[in-house]
């Protein structure tokens, strides 16, 4: 192990052992809620630019591995928003598909409608 190295891995563990972290870590971080579909793809879109930004550097200090631990959380959140409203969007996309081979006009229309908004939002 290089100097640089060991360095690094000495700032990292006192930075997750002080008393600040550790209370951080018992409490962890919320992050920021995406309790639409819209804002999780606006969460995960802007924290991903972040996330992007903090891995350019090459180099990592002990900060921005925190930084980025923080920002997972919010990441985290909009990816289970995401997920959630993906199965939904698959049932529905379904109804869409057996609708269309019983001929059931009505039903394509108003499920097709329901599909597209919410597709929209994940794929302009």
């Amino acid at each position: 192990m290089n100097k640089v190295w060991g360095m690094r891995v000495v700032g990292l563990v006192l930075l997750v052992a002080s008393p600040a972290v550790l209370a951080d870590r018992a409490d962890h971080f919320e992050g920021k809620p995406a309790d639409t579909l819209a804002d999780a793809v606006a969460n995960m879109s802007e924290y991903n630019k972040q996330l992007a930004a903090i891995l350019a550097q090459g180099a990592l200090s002990p900060q921005d591995m925190h930084n980025v631990h923080q920002l997972t959380y919010t990441l985290e959140n909009a990816l289970a928003k995401i997920r959630a409203e993906v199965v939904e969007l698959a049932d529905v996309l379904e109804a869409v598909h057996v609708a269309s081979e019983t001929a059931d006009t009505d039903a394509v229309l108003e499920s097709g409608a329901v599909y597209l908004d919410t597709a929209r939002i994940l794929v302009p």
